[in-house]
C-alpha cells in the first residue's frame, strides 16, 4: 500500500460482554461511577467513563444477531472470555482509588510501575474481566507520552 490511510480520532468505543447485565451495570455505575448513557436491562447499558469515549456492556448473547439501527443495521458480534480495558486516572488519584476499591470490596490483582514513571492498578469486574487503572507516563507515542 503506497498511501497514508485517512486520520483516526481515537477510540470512541469500547465493549464488554457480561452474562448478568444488571450486576454489570450496577458495577460500572455504583463502584467506577460511570454515568449511563443509554440502554436497557436485557440487552445493553452503555456508560461515559470521561472524555470522548463510551464503555458499552452488553448481555452475552444478545447481539449475535443483526440489529436495525435508524438508517442501516449493526452487524452482529459477541465475544467470550475476560478481555483487559485500561482506564486513564491522574497520578495523584492512584491513592484514592486504591481506598475507594477497597471499600467498596474489589480485590486489588496487582499493581505495577512502569519505567517511564506511570502505575498501573489492576482488578477485575464481575464478569472477570481484567480492569486497569493508570496514570500518565506509561509509554511513549509519536506526539508525546501516552496519558501524559
Amino acid at each position: 500500500m503506497s498511501t497514508r490511510p485517512p486520520a483516526i480520532d481515537g477510540v470512541l468505543e469500547t465493549v464488554l460482554y457480561a452474562r448478568d447485565l444488571p450486576r454489570a451495570t450496577a458495577f460500572y455505575r455504583d463502584v467506577l461511577g460511570f454515568p449511563i448513557l443509554a440502554g436497557d436491562e436485557k440487552r445493553f447499558q452503555a456508560f461515559h467513563p470521561g472524555g470522548r469515549q463510551v464503555l458499552l456492556i452488553f448481555q452475552h448473547g444478545a447481539t449475535q444477531e443483526p440489529s436495525p439501527a435508524p438508517k442501516g443495521m449493526i452487524p452482529p458480534h459477541d465475544s467470550t472470555g475476560a478481555h483487559h480495558v485500561g482506564f486513564a486516572i491522574a497520578a495523584e488519584l492512584y491513592e484514592a482509588w486504591k481506598a475507594h476499591l477497597s471499600d467498596a470490596g474489589v480485590a486489588i490483582e496487582s499493581e505495577t510501575e512502569w519505567a517511564r514513571g506511570g502505575r498501573s492498578l489492576y482488578f477485575r469486574d464481575t464478569e472477570g474481566h481484567l480492569l486497569e487503572l493508570v496514570t500518565p507516563g506509561i509509554c511513549k507515542r509519536p506526539a508525546g507520552d501516552l496519558l501524559g
